[in-house]
């Protein structure tokens, strides 16, 4: 899947819940970057690789899974097929949003 479309994706979960209040960056190393500023309402989602409260690094395949629900972000963290630096709540967070 593009960027592009995982940025969408991304986009329609955070249009989907309550603000954030916090900034997020889904590193995906060589595939790009999404920014999520859930400081902002609404939050305004970009591919600028910007500094964040919370770093979740994963490949892409993975993101889409989580934003899919074909992968729970909490199994991914613990295969290591998720590595998460920052704010452990905000990223809790971020698990409970994708599952809705």
């Amino acid at each position: 899947m593009s960027l592009d479309a995982l940025t969408k994706m991304v986009k329609e979960k955070a249009t989907q819940n309550v603000s954030l209040g916090h900034t997020v960056l889904f590193d995906m190393g060589d595939d790009g970057a999404i920014f999520w500023d859930g400081t902002q309402n609404p939050a305004v989602i970009s591919n600028d690789k910007a500094e964040a409260e919370t770093t979740l690094k994963l490949s892409s395949a993975s993101l889409q899974k989580m934003l899919d629900g074909g992968m729970n972000a909490t199994l991914a963290y613990m295969t290591g097929s998720l590595k998460i630096s920052g704010s452990m709540g905000v990223a809790l967070k971020i698990n409970a949003m994708m599952e809705d």
